[in-house]
């Protein structure tokens, strides 16, 4: 009764052994579907994790797409979706935590023993088979364990994704705002050097005073200088986007629209910001996962503290004099020395630490929507001073100074200072206006990656710009 009895054990902790290490196996994408939903719904971009030549094939034609044309702000997020390569590489953090998950559904192989040995014409064999017993009744809650950390690694990467587009956004306001201020820049120094040669002729023929003259080259030497600066700004604008593209060799020959987007007509008044991001964003979601992942995990650890090795084995030996033996065994860890107090102790360490920092972070969240509204807030209402009021004025002040050149009533010198002046109040503007994309972007991931739903927006005129003198 004895034998048939340990022989069903074994052999239901066989049938179970082989049912559970074959429950779990590798999605085919590793949950990447959640990344891309993600994309699709805060962004409305596609995202892709290429893992074949035919993916990357199909990312780097449709990239060359985009990038046939004058590229747009919308277009460059999208080439970064598809080209940056350490975004690819975060991607892979969904196949490692899959695979720890699938590890953790799965008991470790049984243990099998074998033992002959021969006394005289006596010969003796053993054989045992043997699991752990323990880990496969913790197996239920481990895996669900793990299940928690994939899903929260899911959003990590999600955030991961969408911290990269954020950054492509600002990269290519910056790139655009910077080469458009390289141009103006370009105008300054030309009129400059035409005042610059005005004044050494008239000195010359003894009708400009030396400080004057002075005055008017010192005005040059900087105006060279400046635009000297403004050009490797540009240029430095321009390789960081490219970086941030993922693009290399002929792609990064692409060609940035002349000006920034203009300000939209409205700006929106979003309520309940703070209740928005801590909704959506993806970092406060990852941590609560992760707290209850830690809290699922101390109650394991507390439930196994004192028994932390459990296997069950069964025995069959035989013998050439003797009947033949079976049975079984149990080789159990005796908590003597180490009761699992400080296992017990960590874990509820980490707990508390996980908890801290999800509540910091909800703080952080928070202060973050504030702060970044007030930002956006302020930077909208100072561009549209600038486009209504500043560069109006400044152009309404160059047309009366040139009527006054024509009329004779001005020099020279005082109609390229004016168009100086006016070309530093549109370079003004362009900075509210890189200053206004740059608060958005800032705004949108605070508040997890997408604003609140508002009524369409319409794009206003834009200002009216200065001509090169």
């Amino acid at each position: 009764m004895l034998n048939t009895s340990t022989r069903r054990l074994a052999l239901c902790a066989l049938a179970t052994t082989l049912l559970l290490g074959g429950c779990a196996t590798i999605t085919q994408d590793s949950g990447f579907k959640t990344v891309a939903d993600v994309a699709r719904d805060r962004l409305g971009k596609d995202a892709t994790w290429q893992r074949s030549p035919e993916a990357r094939d199909s990312a780097a034609q449709r990239t060359r797409e985009l990038l046939a044309q004058p590229l747009t702000m919308d277009n460059a997020v999208q080439i970064a979706l598809l080209n940056n390569r350490g975004l690819q590489a975060s991607y892979a953090e969904l196949g490692l935590s899959e695979a720890a998950l699938v590890q953790a559904s799965r008991l470790p192989n049984p243990g099998f023993s074998f033992k002959r040995t021969r006394s005289g014409d006596d010969l003796s064999i053993e054989r045992t088979f043997s699991l752990s017993f323990l880990n496969l009744l913790t197996l239920p809650m481990a895996t669900r364990i793990e299940g928690r950390y994939f899903e929260q690694t899911k959003l990590l990467v999600a955030n991961q994704m969408l911290q990269v587009a954020a950054d492509t956004r600002r990269a290519y306001v910056n790139a655009v705002a910077a080469e458009q201020s390289a141009r103006y820049a370009e105008q300054v120094q030309q009129a400059a050097e035409a005042g610059a040669e005005f004044a050494k002729r008239l000195a010359a023929a003894g009708n400009f005073s030396k400080l004057d003259r002075a005055r008017e080259h010192a005005f040059y030497a900087e105006a060279t200088a400046t635009l000297a600066r403004t050009r490797q700004q540009a240029q430095a604008e321009r390789e960081a986007l490219i970086r941030l593209l993922g693009v290399w060799g002929s792609d990064i020959g692409f060609k940035l629209p002349e000006r920034l987007p203009d300000l939209p007509k409205n700006r929106p008044d979003l309520q309940q910001i703070e209740a928005y991001a801590l909704r959506n964003r993806l970092d406060i979601q990852a941590g609560k996962l992760q707290v209850d992942g830690l809290a699922s995990s101390l109650g394991l650890t507390q439930a196994t503290r004192f028994i932390n090795v459990l296997d069950l084995g069964y025995v069959r030996n035989s013998k050439s004099s003797a009947p033949r033996e079976t049975g079984y065994e149990i080789s159990i860890e005796i908590p003597l020395f180490d009761w699992g107090g400080a296992r017990v102790a960590r874990a509820q360490a980490i707990y508390m630490q996980a908890a801290d920092q999800l509540a910091d972070t909800a703080v952080r969240a928070r202060s973050e929507v504030r702060e970044s509204y007030v930002r956006y807030q302020t930077a909208y209402d100072l561009t549209r001073h600038y486009r209504d009021e500043v560069v109006p004025v400044r152009k309404t002040i160059s047309d009366e100074m040139l009527l006054r050149y024509n009329g004779m009533l001005v020099s020279v010198f005082e109609l390229l200072a004016d168009a100086r002046e006016q070309v530093n109040a549109v370079n003004g503007y362009i900075d509210a206006l890189r200053g206004y994309w740059i608060a958005q972007t800032d705004l949108q991931m605070a508040l997890g990656g997408k604003l609140p739903p508002v009524e369409a927006e319409a794009p206003a005129a834009a200002p009216t710009h200065p001509q090169g003198h």
